[in-house]
């Protein structure tokens, strides 16, 4: 059994590539370029800079008007966090919630730089991703897969590495949503009203690494924050984006999320994106000859269409687009064929890679799993199969027919191709002995009989969810629960009562009610896959029988029931974030609920003994009090202390592990989660082999948000340390006083 583990030759080769062509500046030298061009720039062409050409007034989904004083284009913006929407060829990526469940940072920055490098070659200059402005405090929502997880470390930790792929390759990021984004349903009314101190601890604090990681751009949200749009909300924008995380890139409107010509410039807004509403003829237009008039008329001032240009060209100028960066090669309107085909076979390899590595086992009774070549199998649910009419068959994937490989809306793909897994099975066992029985639909009673036709049955369901704009199967977006879809439950009920061991291979969006499903005493095992893109079947393949062990952990926790997690979204206009602080593992391990499987949980073929924890902190108590830089305050990550265990596999096959960290605060940290991630290290082991996991913490891991100050401060006392395999699997335990 073999694991290529944080190191595989697909990922280590794109890295390369990304570092190769990367031709990024300081932010220091980016702003002389910009500020040495804008003094030849007409006020007409810096107005058409920050203003985008209407709704299908380009080749992109978002483009705005070139300026002809400098060599400057006008600027391609387009989705999205997996692949470069609309475009054929390309690489469709696992989605981001699978690569959170890899844990692994060098699999998360090669996707990044591999989606980019795709989107350079196309032309592109501003990809609309990575997204993590919907954190997951709803299991439900709609669009908490294109994130990374939803515990704001995790999400932060990933969306750094994205953020620095994406920009090697020499285009330029944009993190959206800018802020609070929870939901679909009303996400263009909804004011989200959480007080400051979740703000920043949970929905803020990915931003801060986003921002750290020298982010070009950011995109704000459709939704209101307590009462005003988030796209014109001057404490939001001004005050704590460019401000206190002290933002160099330009702000981006979502697509018709601004609401005012003058408020929205003042506010700090730089760019309106489309530039009109999506109406035939376009309306709705806030800026071009309306901002040249507010200006004109001085309502806003021209510092402030300056500063918006000035960051719109730095931005440019970072990533070294200014250097033969190619023009655009496809069209999102014609069908999206490109010119150029910027897909490669190590793009395919590592889409694999991610897809396999983030797959995650939550069930392995009598170690049904890896398949031992089995006589006959079973392979039942439509889930198996690629949707009859096609994998891009429903636009923008908003249809949930066939097997799921990504959600729907703007954040999607078209697929190049798509591996079912009955094909990967098929091709897995040719040559072999084993029958393979099919049923590809999702009715109970043929599945049941495919059932009693073989020695074992694999079952595949799924649960899909995307952007509020389309609706599928009477979900609006979010989803109306968590059972598994096309009654999942019943199909699973049915074929495991033909008393043939059963195993469950989930494709979900997000976290899913399992309880009935694990009810049944002959369902042997169970394999999470996600949302896994156009390698799924591949991957799949690849653990089922045993070609690598898995090493996928939840980027979220499975309850028992829906009402566990404390949150589900609201046809309300107002949400109170009334759970505060506490979200998934957060609000479980504080309400005391025992979860069917925990965040972070994940179980491998090989088996991991952790030991000789080591900790060695050192920083005074307080508050920050470093100026501040692109990021925040300058000493908030700074290093101030380790964590180190070992970790031996003490099995008999080659796996990786992932050693997680979690901190308690001390009394004096008010009203603080029981334990919060704040460190975690992918190790791969041969059998007998042990690896030292060393987690450096930095000021802002053990400091929580002083609402009185309006600071970061490290509380007095004496810190909980947690080591282990998840949130609740805890194998070593110590502390640190300050």
């Amino acid at each position: 059994m073999r694991s290529l583990g944080t190191s595989t030759a697909a990922s280590s080769l794109v890295l390369a590539a990304a570092l190769a062509s990367a031709q990024v500046l300081t932010w220091d030298q980016a702003y002389q370029r910009a500020t040495s061009d804008l003094q030849k720039l007409t006020q007409d062409e810096k107005i058409g800079m920050v203003t985008g050409v209407t709704w299908m007034g380009g080749p992109c989904v978002g483009n705005t008007y070139a300026p002809q004083s400098i060599p400057y284009p006008s600027l391609c913006l387009q989705d999205g966090p997996l692949s470069s929407r609309f475009a054929n060829p390309i690489t469709v990526f696992p989605a981001g919630i699978n690569a959170g469940a890899t844990w692994d940072r060098d699999l998360i920055r090669a996707r990044g730089a591999a989606m980019s490098a795709e989107a350079k070659g196309l032309g592109v200059n501003v990809q609309l991703g990575p997204a993590l402005g919907a954190l997951g405090k709803i299991p439900s929502a709609g669009r908490n897969w294109e994130g990374f997880s939803s515990d704001p470390y995790l999400m932060g930790i990933a969306t750094g590495e994205a953020i620095k792929g994406m920009q090697g390759s020499g285009v330029q990021a944009c993190a959206k949503h800018f802020l609070l984004n929870e939901q679909e349903h009303n996400r263009e009314t909804i004011s989200s009203n959480p007080d400051d101190r979740t703000l920043h601890e949970l929905y803020l604090w990915p931003f801060y690494d986003a921002v750290k990681a020298n982010v070009a751009s950011v995109m704000c949200s459709y939704n209101k924050v307590h009462g005003t749009w988030a796209c014109e909300n001057d404490e939001l924008l001004n005050g704590i984006l460019k401000g206190e995380l002290g933002f160099k890139g330009h702000l981006i409107s979502d697509w018709n999320a601004q609401h005012s010509t003058v408020l929205s410039a003042n506010s700090g807004l730089d760019m309106t994106m489309p530039g009109s509403d999506f109406s035939t003829p376009p309306g709705s237009i806030y800026w071009g000859q309306n901002l040249a008039a507010a200006i004109s008329n001085g309502s806003v001032p021209q510092s402030r269409l300056d500063d918006m240009v000035t960051r719109v060209l730095a931005g440019w100028y970072l990533v070294g687009q200014d250097k033969d960066h190619p023009p655009v090669a496809f069209s999102s309107w014609d069908g999206g064929a490109a010119s150029v085909n910027v897909t490669t076979p190590a793009h395919g390899d590592l889409a694999r890679t991610i897809a396999r590595d983030s797959i995650v086992l939550l069930k392995n009774a009598r170690k049904a799993l890896p398949l031992k070549k089995p006589a006959s199998l079973a392979v039942i649910g439509s889930d198996a199969i690629v949707n009859p009419n096609g994998a891009n068959a429903c636009p923008d994937r908003g249809c949930n027919n066939g097997t799921l490989a990504q959600g729907w809306g703007s954040g999607t793909g078209e697929f190049p191709y798509l591996v079912a897994p009955l094909s990967a099975i098929q091709e897995k066992l040719a040559g072999t002995r084993t029958k393979i029985v099919t049923s590809t639909t999702d009715d109970a009673a043929a599945g049941a009989e495919a059932a009693r036709a073989a020695e074992t049955a694999i079952v595949f369901i799924n649960s899909d969810s995307g952007e509020g704009y389309i609706t599928v199967e009477g979900h609006a977006g979010d989803r109306n629960n968590l059972d598994p879809w096309h009654d999942g439950n019943a199909l699973v009920q049915a074929v495991a009562r033909t008393n043939r061991p059963t195993i469950v291979v989930v494709h979900s969006v997000g976290a899913i009610l399992l309880e009935t499903i694990l009810a049944e005493p002959n369902v042997v095992a169970i394999v999470w896959a996600g949302l896994p893109g156009q390698e799924s079947g591949h991957a799949l393949t690849d653990i089922l029988f045993g070609d690598t062990s898995p090493s996928g952990k939840l980027p979220y926790t499975i309850g028992k029931t829906e009402a566990d997690y404390g949150a589900h979204w609201t046809t309300e206009l107002v949400d109170n974030f009334a759970e505060g602080l506490f979200i998934d593992y957060r609000h479980f391990d504080q309400a005391g609920i025992k979860p069917r499987y925990e965040f972070g949980f994940g179980l491998s073929y090989t088996t991991f003994k952790y030991s000789t924890l080591a900790t060695a902190v050192n920083v005074a108590p307080g508050p920050t009090t470093g100026k501040t830089i692109v990021g925040g305050p300058e000493d908030l990550f700074d290093i101030v202390g380790t964590v180190s265990a070992y970790v031996r596999n003490s099995g008999r096959v080659t796996g990786a592990e992932v050693a997680q960290l979690y901190i308690g605060y001390p009394d004096s940290a008010p009203s603080t989660p029981p334990k919060q991630l704040r460190g975690f290290s992918k190790i791969n082991l041969v059998p007998g082999q042990s690896g030292q996991a060393i987690f450096e913490l930095r000021r802002r891991d053990i400091s929580y948000w002083d609402v009185a100050t309006k600071k970061w401060v490290v509380p007095k006392g004496k810190f909980k340390v947690y080591v282990g395999s998840s949130s609740r699997d805890i194998r070593l335990k110590g502390s640190f006083t300050v």
